[in-house]
């Protein structure tokens, strides 16, 4: 099974998130084919990917998050900044942390060394807590969408309470990802 570890984010969160969409989209007109942007239900901040687990390594994973999210606390997560990965033709369209991104990079370090001493790949990139809107499909588009982050670079989602970490299983299909809860812990 594919997992990954997760913040999920609120319902405001989400809503501001979808009217940023919908109004870049607007703006840039894309193709059908140019952008594929993430369903407002599926946004999530990844703490670890973990990719194809074995069936018999899922309750070893669980037991890695829940051990760290008993020892931490809960803490306020703010969401602001429209930014992008690429050069001149960005990949990904994305919402940076700001207030709380201390804590978070605690939680994902620690989690992230839980799982490489118990065997587990490690992330050979540093972390950058974010939310993605939607992946570039054709450069062109990626031109518009870097014009659209300097306008939107003062945007601000709000922020959340992370009082939990979430595992989810991704399986994939034609029509994208169906992520689907194998376990929540909470946060002390």
């Amino acid at each position: 099974m594919r997992l990954f570890v997760a913040i999920d984010i609120n319902d405001s969160v989400r809503e501001k998130l979808c009217q940023l969409q919908e109004n870049i989209s607007q703006q840039c007109r894309f193709g059908k084919f140019d952008v594929k942007w993430v369903l407002p239900e599926q946004i999530h901040l990844t703490l670890k990917f973990l990719g194809q687990v074995k069936d018999d390594e899922l309750a070893e994973v669980c037991n890695i998050v829940k051990s760290i999210a008993d020892e931490k606390t809960g803490f306020e997560l703010g969401f602001e900044r429209l930014g992008h990965l690429g050069g001149k033709s960005p990949s990904v369209i994305w919402v940076a942390t700001g207030l709380g991104s201390d804590k978070l990079q605690d939680l994902q370090k620690d989690l992230e060394n839980k799982f490489v001493s118990s065997g587990f790949a490690s992330d050979n990139k540093a972390f950058s807590g974010h939310l993605t809107l939607c992946r570039v499909k054709n450069p062109k588009a990626g031109y518009k969408l870097k014009k659209a982050c300097d306008t939107y670079k003062d945007f601000k989602a709000g922020s959340v309470v992370v009082d939990s970490a979430t595992v989810y299983c991704s399986r994939l299909n034609s029509q994208g990802p169906v992520y689907s809860v194998v376990g929540r812990y909470k946060l002390q």
